[in-house]
């Protein structure tokens, strides 16, 4: 069934529905801009510890993406903090590998309390990176679904726009016999 500007109702459903990819994509943005800004915080304003390696994981694969450290953090004021499982990304993942200790920023109660400190600068600058490399992806996204969403209401849906009778010399527009 054809609206009155010659779309069907399915194609403005799905392309309202499309919405979803730019905005998700922004979200995605914001929080990675958050996430840096706190992994930053962290390693600018913690305190210095020098932490034991309880655990250390790493695949060896660069396609498995779970490579992890386990930590424990004795404080200067006796109290002990553990982190278990923290995820790293596999490229940095070798800075933990044999060794025993190593060293850290922490930060109680703040949203990112410990980062090491060999990789905190790397971390948050990935996470600044992949902000803005989702919100391109998702002003990009955003500004096709725009061009689409107004070629659609001024000019109609280009599946069914100007086909009257069938055409023989279009192959999407034959009809079998």
């Amino acid at each position: 069934m054809a609206t009155p500007s010659g779309s069907s109702t399915v194609t403005r459903w799905l392309t309202r529905a499309a919405w979803i990819i730019p905005i998700l994509l922004v979200g995605l943005s914001a929080h990675q801009v958050w996430t840096g800004l706190a992994l930053r915080e962290t390693l600018q304003q913690g305190t210095p510890a020098e932490a034991e390696i309880t655990d250390f994981f790493s695949s060896g694969r660069a396609e498995i993406k779970y490579d992890y450290v386990s930590l424990r953090i004795p404080m200067d004021d006796g109290t002990v903090i553990t982190r278990e499982r923290m995820s790293l990304p596999h490229t940095l993942i070798g800075v933990a590998e044999d060794r025993e200790t190593i060293g850290v920023r922490v930060r109680p109660g703040a949203s990112q309390e410990v980062v090491i400190t060999e990789v905190a600068n790397t971390q948050w600058r990935i996470a600044f990176m992949n902000a803005a490399m989702s919100l391109v992806l998702g002003l990009v996204v955003g500004g096709g679904l725009a061009w689409w969403s107004r070629t659609l209401r001024t000019e109609g849906d280009p599946a069914t726009r100007g086909v009257d009778a069938p055409d023989p010399s279009h192959p999407a527009r034959q009809v079998s016999s």
